[in-house]
Parts: structure tokens; C-alpha cells; sequence
């Protein structure tokens, strides 16, 4: 493609180009790959800065150059200033790959929580209705029958990659895609170039505030998704809509900035959908919701409160705002069976329940040891229910496994311990993702937060530095009828020390330890460094 046709999709350059400019055989914005023939943009990162790059770029073969500064160089290639770099990636990416989101009904769901699961369940509901629809989570990209991993970690995908994912799409014949979308993939303008048509909120709570520095700024890169809705392209047929949490206390907010048409649920206040006649069962989650005038029971595999959050997200979506079918909605959420590492339960025929989740926010932290605690209760009315009174066996206890970042949020690790102190009857404070940080000093912090709520170190919560072995701790000290709970890291594949991606997964770590508990063959626990640098 020619130069010049690429720049047709930069909103505003400051440098002119004579003629159609030479011809560009790829884009990247990571000058090791950089070959002849590459457009090379110049972007700044947490830890490094694209710019001092561009001698480099042009020493492997850079045709042309995008960058917010100037560049003196001889010979120089077509070299264009912008305002804004990662901006200028994302509509170049957009038109390389034939601007894809314009060719598909694009919905997507931010928040702090529930993201993955909401937007899984939205796909669900889109394939049970028997549209041809794809999934981009922070856990993978779902094109038709194929499947492929993100990424180690939690965010968006990178602006390059989602318009190849969105033009894989469209090559496949799809006409919707649900895409998740961080608030760093917002900031960092990821998703500039897709033109949503209808953006979906879970919740705003406390998260991040290490990179937005505040709340109000958090909630602002969360409020870019509905205020894009007004500049993206129109489709035909396809109308603008906002679904808004009308329970979060971002509802204002985002109602403020919302110049299209809005549409809400709740599970406690008046809204377009919501949810009455809730029950929690040993096999999930039944509820009733009226929505278009149409009363619809509800059944999950999925428990907790929130997840009826995220199922009234994805009927208010797809039902409200798409105009589906109800029974599709019904059996799309029946058919769901949950993401990996979101309450994904670990059987190995122990005579308790072990369950990884992602929770690693104080609010998903919350949210998780609530649901255990009805978890307990539900399991307990069962049994009378039966009229088998003496078969019934004590509540159990809750056990949690959890650490806090380093190099993140630090308030959040006195959050998260003082709710695992008041929710929890037994907590193991542990590594996760230390990087450069002191994990010892991590753990202080957390400890000084259990103990305020009037943990007691050595019988209510320990201090278990080494990952595998927190696990194995807890297993070992759960009784039957207990709820163990490794949480934070859910569906991750590694973890970090220093600077350096270690494998990782809570799932085998559980295995292993529920395996070597039992005397049954199970995996090896992935090994850690104990110390960071």
C-alpha cells in the first residue's frame, strides 16, 4: 500500500509528503522488526521510548517514518509529525487491514470486573441466536472455530493486533465481534480505529490508580468507549447504544458522556433489565428478568451476584440493544459455562472445594469470599432441606490465597488483606507478580492490613512468600465442606520477578498440591524465584 494511502486515515500530520510516496510492505511499532519497505511508528511506553529508535529503524529499513518530534537524518526518509503516536498507530493499523470494524456490528464491554465473562456471555448469546461471531477477551481471540492466546497477561491487545484479529473476521465471513477493552487499551489508544456500536459497562471500582493516578481518571479512559460511539462510523441498520450499570456508581458519570441512545439493568433499582426472584443452588444461579416486555427465567451454571450483573449486561446488549431473541439470550447464558480461571473449580476427589479465580481487585476480592460464604450457606440449606438433619455438617470455613502486584496500585494491598481478615476465616498472603519490588515489603504492607481488622498472624492469616507453597499450605489445612481460594492470577501463564515472565499457572499449582495432599499422580507445581531483585 502507498504511503499516501495510509495517511488518508490520519485524522490531522503536520509534514506534507509530495506524490503517492513509496510503497509500504508492513507496519510496526517495534523497530527489531523493522524490514525494507516497513513504516516505522514511534510511540512512548511505561519503560521505553520508540524515538530513540528511529536511527535504528532506518538502519534496517524504514521507508517511512511516523513520530510525535523531529528528525534530522541524511538521507531522510518521508518522515511525518504527529500529535500523538499510539493515536497515529491506531488508524494506521485500521486502514491497513481495510478499516474491519466497519464491517461488523462491533460491541464492546469495559469495566473493572466482570469484563471477560460479560463479553464471553454476550458471544454465547450472539452464536445460540445463529449469528457468525467473534470474541476478543484478555484470555484469548475467538474466530470461528479457531482459538488463539492473547497474551500472559491482562489487557488489550496491541492496536496492530486487534485490526488483524478484526480482519481475520471479516475474511471468515463474520457480522459481529465483541471485543473487551481495558482501560489502559483505551488510554493507549488500542482501539482507536474501531468504530464500536454499542459499549457495555460491568462496573468502575478501585484498580489501576498506579497509571490513571486517580479514580476520576480511570473512570474517564473507561468513559472514551461511549464517547467514540458519537465519532464512529454509522452502519445501516445498526443503531448506537450505551448499556450502563444502573447499581455502579459510575452511572452518572458515564450517563453525562453518553450522547447516544442508553439503556440499563440492575439488580436493585428500576431499570430497562432487571433481575427479581433470585435463588442460589448448588448447581448455580436462578433468576427471572423482564426485558422487552418478555419475562424470562434465567439459569447459570455461573454463581455469585455479580455474575447476574454480567448476565444482565449481556441480555440488555443483545436482547435490549440488538433486538434477539429472548430464548436465544436464555439458552446462550445456560450454554455458558464459565471463562478459565474465573471460578473454575479443581476437583480431585478432595472432600472440599477448590476453586482458582481472578479476583485482584479489592471489589472482585469482596465479591469472591461473599459468594463463598452463600456458597457455604446454600450447601448447608440443601442438606435440610432433605430433612437429612443429621447428615448436616457445619458451615465450612473460607480459606483464600492472594498477593498484590508490585509496580501497581499500592493502596489496594491493605484493601484486599483488611477484606480477606473481615471475610475470610483463613488467609495466606503470598506472591503475585512482585517484579522489582521487595515481595518481603509487599507483604508487610498486606500484613499491617489483615492485622487491622484483627487478623492474627500465625492463626488467622500467614505470610507464605513462596506461591506453590501458600497453595499446598491451604489444602493442607482445609477440612471438609471448606471453600479453598486461589486468587489473582486465574487464567495467567506467568508470573513476574524482577523483569523476567516466569511460567506460571494457579490451575497446576492446585493440581499439584491437591494431588500430593491425596497421594494421587497429578503435575508438577511450576517453580518461582522466592527472592525479587
Amino acid at each position: 500500500m502507498r504511503l499516501s494511502q495510509l495517511l488518508t486515515a490520519l485524522p490531522s500530520i503536520t509534514a506534507q509528503l509530495g506524490g503517492a510516496g513509496p510503497n509500504i510492505t508492513n507496519i510496526t511499532a517495534d523497530s527489531r522488526q523493522v524490514k525494507p519497505g516497513s513504516l516505522f511508528v514511534a510511540v512512548r511506553g511505561d519503560n521505553f521510548n520508540g524515538h530513540h529508535f528511529i536511527p535504528d529503524a532506518i538502519e534496517r529499513g524504514a521507508v517511512a517514518i511516523v513520530a510525535e518530534t523531529t528528525y534530522s537524518h541524511t538521507p531522510t526518509p518521508p518522515y511525518l509529525t504527529v500529535s500523538d503516536s499510539r493515536a497515529a498507530l491506531g488508524w494506521l493499523a485500521a486502514a491497513w487491514h481495510g478499516f474491519p470494524s466497519r464491517q461488523l456490528t462491533l460491541i464492546g464491554v469495559t469495566g473493572t470486573d466482570g469484563k471477560t465473562t460479560t463479553a464471553s456471555l454476550i458471544h454465547s448469546i450472539l452464536l445460540a441466536a445463529g449469528l457468525r461471531a467473534g470474541l476478543i477477551s484478555t484470555v484469548s481471540a475467538v474466530i470461528g472455530d479457531e482459538t488463539l492466546d492473547t497474551g500472559f497477561h491482562v489487557t488489550t491487545p496491541e492496536a496492530l493486533e486487534i485490526q488483524a484479529y478484526l480482519a481475520r473476521m471479516v475474511a471468515a465471513g463474520l457480522t459481529h465481534c465483541v471485543l473487551e477493552v481495558t482501560s489502559q487499551g483505551l488510554a493507549q489508544h488500542r482501539v482507536t480505529g474501531c468504530d464500536f456500536d454499542i459499549a457495555v459497562v460491568t462496573n468502575i471500582t478501585h484498580e489501576h490508580l498506579d497509571y490513571h493516578k486517580s479514580y476520576e481518571g480511570y473512570r474517564a479512559a473507561k468513559g472514551r468507549l461511549f464517547e467514540s460511539l458519537t465519532t464512529a462510523t454509522r452502519k445501516p441498520g445498526v443503531e448506537k447504544v450505551g448499556i450502563l450499570n444502573r447499581d455502579d456508581s459510575s452511572f452518572d458519570y458515564l450517563r453525562s458522556v453518553l450522547n447516544e441512545r442508553c439503556l440499563t439493568y440492575s439488580l436493585r433499582t428500576a431499570a430497562d433489565v432487571r433481575a427479581t426472584h433470585i435463588r442460589h443452588a448448588p448447581d448455580g444461579l436462578h433468576f427471572q428478568t423482564s426485558i422487552t416486555n418478555y419475562q424470562l427465567p434465567i439459569t447459570t451454571p455461573l454463581v455469585g451476584d455479580y455474575n447476574i450483573s454480567n448476565c444482565l449486561a449481556a441480555l440488555t446488549a443483545t436482547v435490549g440493544a440488538l433486538g434477539l431473541a429472548p430464548e436465544a439470550a436464555q439458552k446462550g447464558i445456560a450454554d455458558f459455562k464459565g471463562v478459565p480461571g474465573r471460578m473454575e473449580r479443581i476437583d480431585l476427589g478432595q472432600p472440599f472445594t477448590a476453586i482458582v479465580d481472578f479476583a485482584h481487585t479489592p471489589n472482585a476480592l469482596r465479591r469472591t469470599l461473599e459468594t463463598a460464604r452463600k456458597m457455604l450457606l446454600t450447601a448447608e440449606n440443601a442438606e435440610s432441606a432433605e430433612n437429612k438433619i443429621s447428615a448436616v455438617k457445619p458451615a465450612g470455613r473460607v480459606i483464600a490465597i492472594f498477593g498484590s502486584a508490585g509496580l501497581r496500585d499500592v493502596e489496594k494491598r491493605r484493601m484486599m488483606a483488611e477484606i480477606s481478615a473481615e471475610l475470610a476465616d483463613l488467609t495466606l498472603l503470598t506472591a503475585e507478580d512482585p517484579r522489582t519490588e521487595s515481595l518481603d515489603d509487599i507483604l508487610e504492607m498486606m500484613a499491617f492490613g489483615a492485622s487491622s481488622q484483627g487478623g492474627v498472624e500465625g492463626e488467622t492469616f500467614f505470610r507464605v512468600p513462596e506461591r506453590a507453597e501458600a497453595i499446598r499450605l491451604a489444602v493442607r489445612l482445609a477440612q471438609p465442606g471448606d471453600i479453598v481460594f486461589a486468587c489473582g492470577k486465574g487464567h495467567e501463564q506467568s508470573m513476574c520477578f524482577g523483569t523476567v515472565e516466569y511460567a506460571w499457572d494457579d490451575r497446576v499449582a492446585m493440581r499439584a498440591a491437591l494431588a500430593d495432599l491425596l497421594g494421587v499422580p497429578g503435575p508438577e507445581a511450576p517453580r518461582l524465584p522466592t527472592k525479587t531483585v
